[in-house]
């Protein structure tokens, strides 16, 4: 029996990844080392990789196991750092706050299998829910990442204004406002870039994608940390907020319907208690 396949090819197991599965299948022991015997799904909704579920069956009738094969997504250096991304998920696979990671090959991973449901839009509107997030947005924060704790939010959204005048013409560098986006980038640098920010480690994509959860024990995990860094925790919080407005399965999933925005007593609600898991309560005003 071949390997059994969903939007999958057989060609696409590359020998190094083989090498990476038959390791893993070894340290847990109870699996079959046969890799045709898996069964592999491909996983829609990832926007810069290519994810599979594979399947493993167990020996002598147990319970089978599950990974999750990440394949790397080409031409995405120009939004972050691929080897930061991959230094962050070690990092924060040992403290015990994401997915495991079972192994690595030269185009992907192989990761745990998190047995939870991915969040849609409309959860993030759920209060319970939306509660849940503020306070595991606030552990994320906290989380002690090795290397320099400087912001990259600035020289980022240069590097893509620089990216983005390269693929543009001239009209169309008129037309969408890049050179006032430059002046905009740099006064907003200026004016944020002060003391009273402050900083932790940020997630700096927390869009309903990249949150699952344990419908059992309603507990949160946060995923995919392409554009994790360093920054003003006041810029991840913003950010979530923007991403209440976008619908990634959308015929349209590049356009946020700001009616969707969460208005002034989601905002506080969120930020209450973003502020009272850390221990601290917001100032009246």
């Amino acid at each position: 029996m071949g390997i059994t396949t969903r939007d999958f090819v057989e060609d696409r197991l590359p020998e190094e990844l083989k090498k990476v599965l038959l390791s893993v299948a070894a340290n847990w022991g109870d699996v079959m080392d046969d890799l045709e015997a898996l069964e592999v799904i491909k996983l829609n909704g990832a926007m810069t990789n290519e994810v599979y579920q594979i399947n493993w069956p167990a020996k002598n009738g147990a319970v089978g196991r599950k990974v999750l094969v990440r394949v790397y997504g080409e031409g995405v250096e120009v939004f972050f750092n691929r080897d930061d991304e991959i230094r962050t998920f070690e990092c924060i696979s040992k403290q015990g706050k994401g997915p495991r990671l079972l192994g690595r090959f030269p185009d992907g991973r192989v990761e745990e299998f998190i047995h939870a449901r991915t969040l849609s839009a409309a959860d993030l509107r759920d209060p319970e829910i939306s509660a849940l997030i503020a306070a595991k947005m606030r552990e994320f924060h906290n989380l002690a990442v090795p290397g320099p704790k400087n912001l990259i939010i600035w020289d980022r959204l240069r590097n893509w204004l620089c990216v983005a005048k390269s693929l543009c013409s001239s009209h169309d560098t008129q037309d969408f406002c890049l050179d006032t986006l430059g002046m905009e980038i740099s006064m907003l640098d200026k004016e944020l870039s002060q003391d009273y920010q402050e900083v932790g480690f940020c997630h700096n994509d927390l869009q309903y994608g990249n949150i699952m959860m344990d419908e059992e024990t309603r507990s949160l995990t946060l995923i995919d940390y392409e554009y994790a860094s360093y920054n003003p925790i006041a810029y991840d919080i913003a950010n979530h907020f923007c991403e209440m407005a976008a619908n990634y399965h959308s015929q349209t999933p590049h356009v946020l319907d700001y009616s969707q925005y969460p208005d002034l007593e989601e905002r506080q609600r969120f930020v209450r208690i973003y502020l009272s898991s850390a221990g601290r309560a917001p100032i009246a005003v």
